[in-house]
């Protein structure tokens, strides 16, 4: 199950007991903020593309959105999600639980900025209906990000 590899992964921060699992979904940033009582700018949805052949998770603010013009700057070509079918196999978790965490090889990760506008922000822990806190700088470092990017709109 991808809830117990992620708390697996988070064993080697010391963050694996921090896991929150809710009843309800939350698969959409929608749920997720209901789940936890927050705004929903505070979930940090990770999405998943297609970039120079190979699987990629972004993650941001869930009260963002992509801009298409700033990604085909950043990374020199047009947004391609992962398409639903395929998010699993590629990412290593289902649709609705991608989290940077306990990923499959290969799958690189960045954050967007629009996370550091909050003190804590709330991904998915690998499931539809489980997510953590986490500082921005936190969440950097235990998702071994590649770097930061800039290509969310408000």
């Amino acid at each position: 199950m991808s809830i117990e590899k992620v708390r697996e992964y988070l064993r080697q921060y010391g963050k694996d007991g921090d896991v929150i699992e809710f009843t309800e979904s939350s698969a959409t940033v929608r749920e997720a903020a209901a789940d936890l009582g927050t705004e929903e700018g505070r979930i940090a949805k990770s999405m998943s593309f297609i970039i120079g052949g190979n699987p990629v998770i972004i993650v941001l603010a869930g009260d963002g959105r992509i801009d298409n013009r700033k990604f085909k700057d950043t990374f020199h070509e047009k947004a391609r999600m992962i398409p639903p079918e395929d998010v699993e196999a590629m990412t290593g978790h289902p649709v609705g639980g991608v989290c940077p965490f306990a990923i499959n090889d290969g799958v690189k990760v960045y954050i967007d900025v629009s996370v550091k506008r909050f003190d804590t922000v709330f991904p998915a822990a690998g499931t539809p209906s489980s997510a953590i806190e986490l500082a921005p700088e936190e969440l950097f470092m235990i998702s071994r990000s590649a770097g930061w990017v800039d290509i969310a709109k408000l």
